[in-house]
């Protein structure tokens, strides 16, 4: 039914009972006093739903002046979906006597809809009387279901975002967390509640920092800062985190409202960001350390190699020897530190992994400290030739399984050791040939893992080891567009895995 003829018909309707339940209306059924006691609306009405009485909540709500309202039928003022469901309760009161209560949404005379809680009562409440009216008692709870219906979209949000939230009471306790934040903390929301969040704290941030984060939500303004936390397995968690006071209609802080979005990819970029230049920096510098050092190391060799020729003594002998010796330590740290700098001049061919995997460890076997490793080789055929510079990609199979033989040696001689093992394997996988050398040795403490790939550093004794060679490898394998990393568990073993893309764009 149309709007106008809506009201078309409710006003020929009141009009065609107006006379009568004027007369109704005459005597009271309810006494006026005790129907306005409510703040509810309540309506007087019939067995065939004519209103009888009612009270002036019942006006206000159905924007009727209350005198007019005796006379018109009740059932006017629901939605068509619901009449049939008020019939049946009033029905139901009138036959067994007994209090119904249900939902209806009720129509304003200025169709606007009123959600409404109501119960139905038989008046009088003897049998034997012969006019029985039913009382509707209502209350309108459209405020609180358009809250509850808001309610339920923030918690939607909260509960399937991808963010991680928290909430807190006001001492800052976990009150709730979304499957988000359980994923990423590692942690179950059963573990959580009633915890503190500092139980996710890396202890990176100084005490001034999280002083600065409560003074500003305890004072009712929005915080935003980074921060690094730890998840329950000690991984790091970057994230930027929104921290919202929650406060009541009096002004009161009831809680906190938190929000984590995750920023662990942009701080694993920017750290390779600067990695890089460094790389590149030191690259940059290399050439120049190079021909300054070159040049007067020539020219002390030199002198040395005049002096064993015309001394007899064996000390001085033992000593010139020992010169050489460090000269030309010097001259191979200046050479690693040349290769890596400059362009690569070697010629790029279709280079078999396998067969380069197979030689490297062929020579690096035969040296004294491999003597008592086993050494297990599984290279998958599928592995395809790739576009490389075969001695170069050679040179960083040899550097990372020396950087092995010595992992498994260690400090000891290899009789005093547990069997040492290191494993080779080629596969393909993901558009992608990978290379792992894992080894059982000794492992690489978790402070040292993030310098290995820089110059110069090295776990082993002085003299040892120039700290070059892996930062060689690094290079090398960054030229052919890959990547190298490395996996370790201190005092279990070592795995370095190379990965090389399948179509290689050499600049």
């Amino acid at each position: 039914m149309a709007g106008n003829e809506s009201q078309e018909f409710m006003r020929s309707t009141s009009e065609h009972k107006h006379s009568r339940g004027k007369a109704a209306a005459k005597r009271e059924i309810i006494p006026k006093e005790l129907l306005n006691i409510t703040q509810g609306f309540i309506v007087v009405f019939a067995p065939d739903g004519t209103v009888v009485e009612v009270n002036g909540e019942s006006s206000k709500a159905m924007k009727v002046p209350e005198e007019d309202f005796p006379g018109l039928s009740l059932y006017d003022f629901v939605l068509p979906e619901d009449v049939v469901r008020l019939k049946q309760l009033a029905e139901d009161c009138l036959e067994h006597g007994r209090p119904v209560s249900g939902q209806a949404k009720l129509l304003a005379r200025d169709n606007t809809i009123v959600d409404a809680e109501i119960s139905l009562s038989r008046y009088p409440g003897n049998v034997r009387v012969k006019r029985q009216y039913c009382i509707l008692i209502g209350r309108d709870v459209s405020e609180e279901k358009k809250k509850e219906l808001d309610l339920l979209r923030f918690s939607n949000i909260a509960h399937y975002t991808i963010n991680p939230v928290e909430i807190t009471d006001p001492h800052g306790r976990i009150i709730y967390v979304n499957p988000a934040y359980e994923r990423v903390s590692g942690y179950s929301k059963e573990e959580l509640i009633g915890k503190n969040p500092n139980v996710f704290s890396s202890g990176k941030h100084p005490k001034g920092f999280w002083k600065q984060m409560w003074d500003t939500i305890t004072a009712g303004k929005v915080w935003v800062g980074e921060i690094e936390n730890r998840r329950r397995d000690g991984a790091p968690f970057f994230a930027q985190l929104l921290i919202s006071p929650v406060i009541d209609g009096t002004g009161k802080i009831v809680g906190f409202f938190g929000v984590h979005r995750d920023i662990s990819g942009q701080k694993n970029l920017e750290q390779q960001l600067i990695h890089a230049q460094k790389m590149e920096s030191i690259g940059m510098l290399a050439a120049g350390i190079a021909h300054e050092v070159g040049n007067p190391l020539t020219s002390i060799s030199s002198l040395v190699q005049i002096l064993q020729r015309e001394t007899k003594e064996d000390f001085t002998i033992e000593k010139l020897e020992l010169i050489k010796s460090q000269i030309a330590r010097i001259s191979r740290i200046i050479r690693d530190l040349v290769d890596f700098s400059r362009r690569s001049s070697y010629e790029v061919q279709m280079t078999d992994l396998n067969k380069s995997l197979h030689e490297a460890v062929e020579i690096v076997r035969v040296g004294k400290k491999a003597k008592e490793i086993s050494f297990h080789v599984e290279l998958d055929d599928n592995v395809p030739w790739l576009p490389l510079v075969p001695d170069q990609v050679e040179q960083v199979f040899i550097n990372i399984l020396i950087n092995a033989v010595d992992a498994v040696y260690g400090d000891k001689q290899p009789s005093q050791q547990r069997a040492g093992r290191i494993e080779v394997r080629s596969t393909v996988a993901d558009s992608t040939v990978v290379i792992t050398v894992r080894d059982n040795g000794k492992g690489i403490p978790e402070e040292m893992r993030a310098k290995i790939f820089e110059p110069f550093f090295t776990t082993k004794k002085v003299g040892e080891g120039t700290g070059l060679g892996l930062w060689v490898s690094y290079g090398i394998i960054k030229s052919f567009k890959g990547n190298i990393a490395v996996d370790s568990v201190e005092g279990q073993g070592t795995t370095f895995t190379i990965r090389l893309p399948l179509r290689s764009e050499l600049t």
